[in-house]
C-alpha cells in the first residue's frame, strides 16, 4: 500500500480547521499548516518551559528493532536504500531508554506498562488502575487499591480530554486512560465471571461510557450493545454510546464520513468497527474506517478549541497484533501509518506549547539478523555485500543450504518444525521463529521514549515506565 496515498479525512479536517493558514504537502503524504506569521525561534525559546496540551503517542510492541526496520521499511517505500531514513519523531533532541517490567512479571503485559504511564505506579501484569497490592481478577481487593487516572485529572483540572487508538478502546492501553479492572479481560459484562460479580466492578466498555472524555476514537463496538448488534450479558437492548449521547449531548459515529460532519463543539464518540480496526495491508480501497492519522487529525482539530489547553493518548495498537502473528510485513505498516499520525501531529501543533512523547509500552522478540548488503529490502532473503558494492545478487545460505530472511522471531507462530521451507517475503509472509508458540511473545528489554517541546528536556537516561507519569505532569506545572 503506498506510504503516500491520499489524505481522504484528513484535508477535510484540515479544511475546516486551519483557517488562516498556508497548507502544504510534506514528503510523508501530511498536510502541514504554516502560520502566516511563525513566532521567532528567540521568541520560542524565551516561553516558560510549561505545556498547554501533550500528546502521548504510543506504539504497541514497538521495540527498538521494530523502530529501525520500519525506518528502512519505509525509506525503501519512498526509493531509498532505506537505513540512511529518518522517521518523524528520530528527530527529537530529547530521548532516553524506559524499563518496561511490571511489578510481578519480567516481560509485561500492556495493562501493567500502560498503567504505570497514565497513574505513575507499576503494577501487575493485566491489571489496570489497579495497585499490585491487589490480586488479578479480585475484585473486591481491586475496589480498595485505586490507583490515579491521569485521564481523570485531565478532566478535573479543565482540560480537554481525548483517546485514539486502532485497537478497541476497551483493550488495555487506550483503557488504561480511564479504567480501573483487576483483569484486562473484563472489556464487557460478558467477561466478568460469575463469582467476582456483585463487588461493584463495572466493565471497562461501561466505564467508558460513565467517563469524562472530549473524543474517543477506535474500534470495540460489539462490547457497548446488546445481543441486537454486540453481545453485552442478558441486555438485549443495550445502547452504550446512546447512554453517553444522552448523558453529555455528544455525537456517537460510527464511520468516517459521520466524524467529519460531527459538530465540532460536543464530544465525539466514534466506534469504527465491531473489533479491532483493519490492518493497513488488508484496507479496501472503499472503506468507511478512517487511519490512524485521519483519527489523529480529528482529534487534535477538536480538542484544540480548548482554551486550558487538552491531553491527547493514540495508539498505534496494531503494531503489536501484528508480531504476536509473525507477520513481520503487517507490524511495519502498521507502525509507518503510526509515524505518519506522528508527523501529522509535529505538522499541525505549536511547539512552543505543545509537548509530544513517543514511546512504546513494551518490546518484542523480533530481530534483525544476518549480514545483509546496504539497501537490502527489509522483508527479503539475506543477500550479502559484494565487491562492486551494488545491490542485488545470491542469498546467503543458511546450514541447511537454504536462504533465509533479514526478519525473524524468537518465538511465535511461524516456528520451523522438521525441514526448513524457504522462508517467504512477501508482506504477508510469516517469519521463521525459533519455539513454537501459538501467538508470539512480548520482549523485555528496554523501549524508547522520544520527546519535544515544553519539558522535553525531562526525558534522558535510563527511567523506570512510570516517570513518564510524572513527566507528562511536571510538563503541565502540576508536580507535586
Amino acid at each position: 500500500m503506498p506510504f503516500t496515498r491520499a489524505l481522504g479525512l484528513t484535508t477535510g479536517v484540515l479544511a475546516l480547521s486551519l483557517g488562516g493558514c498556508s497548507v502544504t504537502m510534506n514528503d510523508y503524504g501530511v498536510a502541514s499548516a504554516t502560520p502566516s506569521s511563525p513566532a521567532s525561534p528567540a521568541t520560542a525559546a524565551a516561553e516558560p518551559q510549561r505545556s498547554k496540551n501533550v500528546i502521548l503517542f504510543i506504539g504497541d510492541g514497538m521495540g527498538i528493532s521494530t523502530i529501525t526496520a520500519a525506518r528502512i521499511y519505509a525509506g525503501q517505500k519512498l526509493g531509498k536504500q532505506g537505513e540512511e531514513h529518518v522517521l518523524p519523531f528520530e528527530n527529537f533532541d530529547n530521548v532516553a531508554l524506559v524499563k518496561t517490567y511490571n511489578t510481578n512479571a519480567q516481560v509485561p503485559d500492556s495493562a501493567g506498562t500502560a498503567t504505570a504511564m497514565h497513574s505513575g505506579r507499576k503494577t501487575r501484569i493485566g491489571m489496570l488502575g489497579i495497585g499490585p497490592e491487589a490480586n488479578n481478577g479480585d475484585c473486591l481487593a481491586g475496589e480498595q487499591h485505586h490507583l490515579p487516572l491521569l485521564g481523570e485529572e485531565v478532566k478535573e483540572r479543565g482540560l480537554a480530554l481525548g483517546i485514539v487508538s486502532t485497537t478497541r478502546l476497551t483493550h488495555a492501553t487506550p483503557a488504561s486512560v480511564y479504567a480501573r479492572s483487576t483483569d484486562r479481560n473484563w472489556e464487557d459484562d460478558t467477561g466478568i465471571p460469575e463469582d467476582q460479580r456483585g463487588f461493584g466492578c463495572r466493565d471497562i466498555a461501561l466505564q467508558l461510557a460513565e467517563a469524562d472524555f472530549d473524543v474517543a476514537l477506535g474500534g470495540g463496538r460489539s462490547s457497548f450493545f446488546g445481543d441486537a448488534r454486540g453481545g453485552r450479558r442478558g441486555q438485549t437492548d443495550a445502547n452504550l454510546p446512546a447512554d453517553w449521547a444522552a448523558r453529555t449531548g455528544g455525537t456517537y459515529v460510527e464511520d468516517a464520513a459521520s466524524l467529519a460532519t460531527a459538530p465540532g463543539d460536543r464530544p465525539v464518540l466514534g466506534l469504527f468497527s465491531g473489533s479491532h480496526m483493519t490492518y493497513m495491508v488488508d484496507r479496501p480501497a472503499e472503506t468507511a474506517e478512517p487511519t490512524l492519522t485521519d483519527l489523529t487529525a480529528a482529534a487534535i482539530a477538536r480538542l484544540v478549541s480548548d482554551p486550558e489547553g487538552y491531553y491527547l493518548m493514540v495508539e498505534g495498537g496494531r503494531i503489536d497484533h501484528a508480531h504476536h502473528s509473525g507477520q513481520a510485513g503487517y507490524a511495519l505498516e502498521e507502525t509507518v501509518e503510526f509515524a505518519r499520525a506522528i508527523q501529522y501531529a509535529i505538522d499541525n501543533t505549536d511547539p512552543a506549547e505543545t509537548m509530544i512523547l513517543v514511546t512504546a509500552d513494551h518490546s518484542h522478540v523480533f530481530t534483525i539478523a544476518g549480514y545483509p548488503q546496504r539497501g537490502n529490502p527489509i522483508l527479503g532473503h539475506v543477500v550479502p555485500p559484494n565487491a562492486t558494492n551494488e545491490v542485488g545478487g545470491e542469498p546467503t545460505l543458511a546450514a541447511d543450504g537454504k536462504p533465509y530472511s533479514t526478519l525473524g522471531y524468537a518465538n511465535g507462530p511461524g516456528a520451523v518444525t522438521g525441514e526448513r521451507a524457504v522462508p517467504e517475503t512477501d508482506i504477508a509472509a510469516r517469519q521463521q521463529a525459533t519455539i513454537p508458540l501459538g501467538s508470539e511473545t512480548h520482549a523485555g528489554e528496554d523501549v524508547a521514549l522520544y520527546a519535544n517541546g515544553p519539558g522535553a528536556q525531562r526525558v534522558r537516561g535510563v527511567i523506570e515506565q512510570n516517570l513518564i507519569y510524572d513527566i507528562i505532569r511536571a510538563a503541565y506545572g502540576w508536580a507535586d
